[in-house]
């Protein structure tokens, strides 16, 4: 298989976007400055832009450098880092994707979060025992471990931030990738 269709086939894969989510949430979690939970739908969608697109999170978040080996960024990544298996749109808060709504019904509907009040109101994410069991298991693959190094790596490096907070930095230091109509692919 090719890796264009590689890639291809990851975007559509519902059950691929459940794990990335379920890890994010449950590494942003179980790191202090957090408290417990991912508080928020924008918090999560700029952590995650920060998973899709490993190569830009060190422009984001001030605590990571190109170098971390949590990162494990390959030179490709460097070289090229909007080209990722994954992208998102740009909309009216910054990068989002359409499949959240679904991915996180499914995580909470199968036991794996659950949902939690957040601040000011917002819908908050927790892993439940059986979501932080799965995501031992997947970190212990080679095909997650990666993920789940990034995941680690973006939860430290944006404790004590806030979604709105996130979404100023992205917007402040990647402002010739925000600067692009409404829904378009960031890339």
């Amino acid at each position: 298989m090719s890796n264009a269709l590689d890639r291809a086939l990851l975007r559509e894969d519902l059950a691929y976007h459940q794990a990335r989510v379920l890890i994010l949430v449950t590494s942003v979690a179980g790191t202090a400055g957090h408290n417990g939970k991912l508080d928020g739908l924008t918090k999560l969608a700029k952590l995650d832009f920060l998973l899709r697109y490993p190569a830009l999170a060190s422009t984001v978040l001030d605590p990571l450098n190109p170098q971390d080996a949590r990162l494990d960024l390959a030179p490709e990544e460097l070289a090229a880092p909007t080209e990722v298996e994954a992208p998102m749109t740009r909309y009216k808060y910054g990068p989002w994707d359409d499949r959240y709504y679904a991915v996180i019904g499914a995580l909470v509907g199968r036991g794996l979060l659950r949902y939690a009040k957040g601040r000011r109101g917002s819908v908050a994410l927790v892993p439940t025992p059986q979501g932080r069991k799965l995501v031992t298991v997947l970190a212990a693959t080679d095909a997650w471990a990666t993920i789940k190094h990034r995941c680690d790596a973006v939860a430290e490096a944006s404790a004590n931030m806030s979604g709105n907070t996130l979404k100023d930095l992205i917007y402040e230091r990647l402002a010739d990738l925000m600067n692009r109509p409404h829904r378009e692919v960031i890339q």
